[in-house]
């Protein structure tokens, strides 16, 4: 099928696809415009709840990270410390055993 053609063949099921829809439409224009005017009301009101609860799963998340984060510093401070006691430890060792060699 050429360009031509198939922008003729597009433009006279456009215009046939219109009509019917006119013809079989279960209300009029001002009904359907009404109705589709609060569908679009009630998709953005659905959006800015889910919005909204995402954001609150965001903060509680944020929240729990940070408290994971927080303890684990305070885990890894305490290894570190202990870690610190033992080189110490180690380290008088090793100066003992110098001394007696």
């Amino acid at each position: 099928m050429r360009h031509k053609e198939f922008w003729i063949a597009l433009g006279v099921g456009a215009l046939a696809g219109g009509i019917a829809a006119l013809l079989y439409a279960p209300a009029t224009g001002a009904q359907t415009r009404k109705k589709l005017k609060r569908s679009i009301e009630d998709a953005g009101e659905a959006l800015e709840d889910a919005g909204d609860y995402l954001k609150d799963q965001a903060e509680k998340l944020s929240k729990e990270a940070q408290k994971l984060i927080d303890t684990t510093k305070d885990q890894f401070d305490d290894v570190v410390d202990v870690a610190s006691g033992y080189v110490k430890s180690a380290s008088k060792a090793a100066k003992a055993v110098q001394k007696l060699v």
